[in-house]
C-alpha cells in the first residue's frame, strides 16, 4: 500500500459520509414531500455540494504523484473533507419534528438560515484551496489563490445576504462548473 492509499483512505471515509448524508436527507425530503416546501434554489445548492464532494475525491487522484506526505498534508485534507461534509450535513433542511414549527422542511427558509453554515463550511473549505493547489498539486500561484477567493467571497455573501440566496446559488453553480471543468 503507497502513502496516498493509505492516506486518502480517511479522506475516502469522509468523502463517502457526506455523500451519504446528503442523499439519506434527499430521501427523507422525498418521503415527506407532502409536508415540503420545495425550492429550486436549495436544490440546486445540494447539487453542487455534491458535486465538490466528487470533486474533492477526483482530486484525490492526482495527489497520488506526490511522492513525500507530511502530517500537515494529511491534516489539510482531512479538513478539507470535514468542511464538504458540514456543508453537505446542513445543505437541505431535515425535520426535527417541532410541532409549533411549519417551516422546517421549507427549503428557502432553511437555506436563508441554518443553510448559512452550510456556506460558512464551503468558505473553510475554500481556505484550505490554495494550500492544496500550492503544496501538493504544484499549481500556479494566481489561479491557487484567485479562484478560491472568488468561492469564498461568493460563501461570504451567502452568510451576510441570506436573501440574495437564489441569485447567488445560480452564480455559484455557474463557478462550479468552471471549477468541475479546471480540476477534470
Amino acid at each position: 500500500m503507497t502513502q496516498h492509499e493509505y492516506i486518502f483512505i480517511a479522506i475516502s471515509v469522509i468523502l463517502g459520509l457526506a455523500m451519504a448524508r446528503l442523499l439519506h436527507t434527499a430521501a427523507l425530503l422525498v418521503r415527506a414531500h407532502s409536508r415540503v416546501t420545495y425550492h429550486w434554489a436549495t436544490a440546486l445548492w445540494s447539487v453542487c455540494i455534491f458535486i465538490y464532494i466528487l470533486q474533492l475525491w477526483w482530486v484525490g487522484w492526482e495527489l497520488r504523484l506526490v511522492a513525500d506526505w507530511s502530517i500537515v498534508d494529511f491534516f489539510a485534507l482531512v479538513i478539507g473533507a470535514i468542511f464538504v461534509y458540514g456543508a453537505a450535513e446542513l445543505a437541505l433542511p431535515t425535520e426535527d419534528f417541532d410541532i409549533t414549527d411549519n417551516t422546517e422542511l421549507d427549503f428557502h427558509a432553511h437555506s436563508c438560515s441554518l443553510g448559512r453554515v452550510s456556506a460558512a463550511s464551503m468558505l473553510g473549505y475554500f481556505a484550505v484551496g490554495p494550500y492544496v493547489n500550492l503544496t501538493m498539486l504544484g499549481t500556479p500561484t494566481l489561479p491557487s489563490y484567485a479562484f478560491p477567493i472568488v468561492g469564498g467571497v461568493l460563501m461570504a455573501l451567502m452568510i451576510v445576504r441570506p436573501r440574495w440566496f437564489s441569485v447567488l446559488a445560480v452564480v455559484f453553480t455557474l463557478y462550479t462548473v468552471v471549477i468541475l471543468y479546471l480540476t477534470a
